[in-house]
């Protein structure tokens, strides 16, 4: 593979410092990490997007989360095709493989995947409808939530469908059946929050109020 080339040095750096200080002051449990496998007991759904640091905003350590990131944090419904299916194959492994407890969707403000999609679906993109737009027919897993905030002011859809980016993949995720059953016998929990950027605030989805909540 010749196009592929040496670390910019600025990395280069970043882990030499890593490798004197965080990794030399816990080389015992990296150790113990490597022995004994990962036993995380959540996973973390995210978004790409380089504001959104799931580690940082639950105080999380190394084998703690088992994360999966894709654009806008989004779960396809189960599609058992034989095709290569990145998020469903994370989920698979974290449900019937390690065994997590709890999956948690972590949306965000002001997310450029929740932008687009509202613009492709609102008639404003017509290069994310190109069948050729990996990022398009991802979006399209959003249209449904598009669907239930079109006949919302403009200035409340966006907001409203960074939400939905949370719900539909909850819903999707339910479409599976061994998640579905690991929620059944309650060896499995769901839970959606959205994380506002500026502000630092989590909401999380009450399913009994039908709402997001600020975790206070």
């Amino acid at each position: 593979m010749k196009q592929a080339r040496p670390l910019p040095q600025y990395l280069i750096q970043r882990y030499y410092g890593w490798r004197a200080t965080t990794f030399l002051e816990n080389k015992v449990w990296y150790r113990r990490l490597a022995e004994d496998g990962q036993h995380p007991r959540a996973m973390v759904i995210a978004c790409c997007d380089s504001r959104v640091h799931v580690t940082s905003i639950f105080g999380a350590d190394t084998g703690e989360f088992f994360i999966h990131r894709n654009i806008a944090n989004l779960v396809p419904p189960y599609a058992p095709d034989g095709e290569q299916h990145g998020t469903s194959a994370a989920i698979e492994y974290a449900v019937n493989t390690l065994k997590v407890a709890h999956i948690v969707v972590v949306g965000h403000t002001n997310c450029g995947g929740v932008q687009g999609c509202h613009a492709m679906c609102s008639g404003h993109a017509p290069e994310l409808e190109e069948k050729s737009s990996f990022v398009g027919r991802w979006m399209d897993i959003l249209r449904p939530g598009y669907e239930r905030i079109a006949s919302l002011p403009a200035e409340k859809q966006i907001r409203a469908l960074e939400r939905q980016a949370v719900l539909i993949s909850l819903e999707n995720m339910m479409t599976f059946p061994f998640v579905n059953e690991a929620v059944e016998t309650g060896n499995l929990s769901l839970h959606g929050v959205l994380h506002d950027i500026a502000e630092g605030v989590l909401e999380q989805y009450d399913s009994q109020l039908s709402s997001f909540i600020p975790i206070l």
